[in-house]
């Protein structure tokens, strides 16, 4: 919801965060949602998807490396990462300091958005769709994987909310994420972010939670917390290998330091931290969560 330059970004129904911006740098409808990148006095500029706060300038780094690196470190030599979504080009990028990397295949269906973002917030991608590691490709995520047969080490999701009709509201279920798990190597990781987990919503953190847990052996939930999203936000390791809050600091330090550009948000020290569920979150598991199917999808408001 938007009026005088305020924008009004729902967790529930009768709930969210608004975010009064001072200049409207572009707006259009592409095939597929409603795009518009502001600046603002608080978090510098932003991008907005269907009227939902995707990333801004000033705390992205936050969002995109709790979304990477988990994944990232749980593998011991990622060299063929899978992306789906991502259209910032963010996530691409840290992907790619990992020097291991040898192809990073990026997969957002909408076209428009990727340009958008490689005119606008060229602090997010830092010229990461030029790297001769990246393929970049503007198709369905879902169709990509049941079209291609390779395979890769990680695979990570970085979608917009699953809006109902939306461009990511399918790549939440159980059949998906099956599918990702035929296309992951031997120790494959996938990561997926899973929703705000505020105390009165909790619904998509812990049903996408409860699905990765009917697919693979081994799921991790964790969280962050986003300054522009007003809350903690939820993500999802999973995989049939152990996976990172096994492994040792040392390890981590080491990968984390081999970096050319430093990270600003996670140290090995911090790292596990994430991966500590409050008590009412895991209470409230049982009783909110549940496998998504594509026949029955989850949507939020």
């Amino acid at each position: 919801m938007e009026r005088d330059n305020l924008i009004l970004d729902n967790l529930t129904r009768d709930s969210g965060f608004f975010l009064r911006y001072v200049r409207e740098i572009t707006r259009f409808r592409s095939r597929f949602q409603d795009v518009k990148v502001v600046e603002s006095e608080s978090f510098g500029r932003v991008l907005i998807l269907d009227g939902k706060i995707q990333s801004t300038q000033v705390d992205e780094f936050i969002y995109h490396e709790a979304l990477v690196h988990p994944a990232m470190f749980s593998h011991p030599e990622p060299r063929a990462v899978y992306i789906a979504g991502g259209g910032e080009g963010a996530t691409l990028r840290e992907v790619l300091k990992h020097g291991t990397v040898q192809e990073a295949v990026m997969v957002d269906l909408d076209e428009e958005v990727v340009d958008i973002c490689r005119e606008y917030l060229p602090t997010w991608h830092q010229g990461a769709f030029d790297d001769s590691r990246t393929r970049l490709l503007h198709e369905d995520a879902r169709a990509v994987l049941q079209r291609e047969d390779r395979t890769y080490d990680v695979i990570i999701c970085d979608l917009s909310e699953p809006v109902d009709e939306g461009p990511s509201y399918m790549l939440f279920t159980q059949e998906f994420y099956r599918l990702c798990k035929r296309r992951l190597n031997p120790g494959g990781v996938l990561v997926t972010q899973s929703g705000c987990p505020s105390f009165v919503y909790s619904v998509s953190f812990h049903s996408v939670t409860a699905t990765l847990e009917s697919v693979f052996r081994n799921v991790c939930p964790y969280l962050a917390f986003i300054p522009s999203f007003a809350s903690n936000w939820g993500f999802t390791l999973a995989g049939d290998s152990p996976l990172l809050p096994s492994m040792d600091q040392a390890q981590i330090t080491a990968r984390m330091e081999s970096f050319s550009d430093r990270l600003q948000y996670l140290d090995a020290g911090f790292l596990p931290s994430l991966f500590s569920i409050p008590k009412h979150l895991r209470d409230t598991k049982k009783e909110v969560g549940r496998v998504i199917h594509d026949g029955e999808p989850l949507t939020v408001v």
